[in-house]
């Protein structure tokens, strides 16, 4: 595909992702201090490519997909894996500059959390309900909030089919109050709202409008959320989470729906390019809707 690339929107912690790019003092600050840095360029254009080959060339989307309903009605629909694998996707969540980065991000040993495709297909897609990703993962016996997600665009991500908005700063709210927003598990609209109104400075709500291959590393505390795609075009993202290794559930019973600590098996980042499985999911443990007590989905 052809690459074209956002111009900034003014969005805090921006940089241009090279080979050679490293996570500078001043980098690690704008993390610490905004709660993500936004990377452009992560993935190459073969990279998203290779990719897409995974949602285009099988039925997994078919097998394994279902819906979360938002309060329209409208749903996001996703799949989501908890063992990375070692198909396309698999070699993304395995890479060292992924790994790397979120080991450098958190400051120690991570293992690959849970990775999903999110997908918003056009008219349809619905809306993601503002929340913090420990909302969730709260209930699935993690301590503290040393995690954070990995949202790489695998289609141009704007406003018009509901790109990301973060709100900067949020992180330090410390975990927010979370119940059922139809199908989704909502952030406490209330106080949302009372974030968002701060007028201190210590917040800013921005639209991230990304590219296919950017990549935003945000910590688990931020607030999150996208609208429904109102567009024509398709709007897909791979959601990558990771956890400090420490920080893994304590029993089996309390991780719930998500995997306890497991070594990565790292793969250079040319493993991306070079894969040629794009359809033998062996090992990925793929989860059912039915085992998510934090949703309420539909297939």
């Amino acid at each position: 595909y052809h690459r074209e690339c956002f111009i900034s929107s003014g969005i805090n912690a921006e940089y241009n992702f090279t080979p050679d790019f490293t996570l500078t003092p001043s980098v690690l600050q704008d993390y610490h201090t905004h709660g993500y840095i936004l990377l452009r360029n992560f993935l190459s254009p073969a990279e998203v490519t290779n990719t897409l080959r995974v949602f285009q060339e099988t039925d997994v989307i078919e097998r394994f997909g279902y819906g979360i309903p938002d309060t329209s009605g409208r749903m996001p629909r996703m799949v989501l894996w908890n063992s990375p694998g070692s198909d396309v996707t698999g070699m993304i969540c395995r890479c060292e500059k992924v790994v790397r980065t979120s080991e450098q991000l958190l400051g120690g040993e991570v293992y690959h959390y849970h990775s999903k495709m999110v997908m918003k297909e056009p008219r349809i897609g619905g809306r993601q309900e503002w929340h913090q990703d420990y909302g969730y993962w709260y209930n699935n016996g993690l301590l503290t909030p040393d995690a954070l997600s990995v949202f790489i665009p695998l289609d141009r991500c704007t406003r018009e089919n509901g790109c990301l908005q973060v709100i900067a700063g949020s992180h330090k709210c410390g975990k927010i109050e979370h119940s059922f927003a139809a199908g989704q598990t909502g952030a406490d609209l209330k106080r949302v709202e009372e974030i968002l109104g701060d007028n201190t400075g210590r917040f800013r709500h921005f639209y991230v409008e990304m590219s296919p291959g950017d990549a935003l590393f945000f910590h688990s505390n931020v607030l999150h959320m996208s609208e429904p795609n109102d567009s024509e075009k398709i709007r897909r993202a791979l959601i990558l989470a990771y956890n400090r290794k420490e920080n893994t559930a304590g029993r089996l019973e309390v991780a719930g729906h998500h995997p306890m600590y497991s070594p990565i098996d790292r793969v250079p980042d040319s493993a991306i390019a070079s894969c040629d499985n794009f359809s033998d999911f062996a090992g990925k443990d793929f989860l059912l809707p039915e085992n998510d007590k934090t949703v309420k989905a539909s297939k």
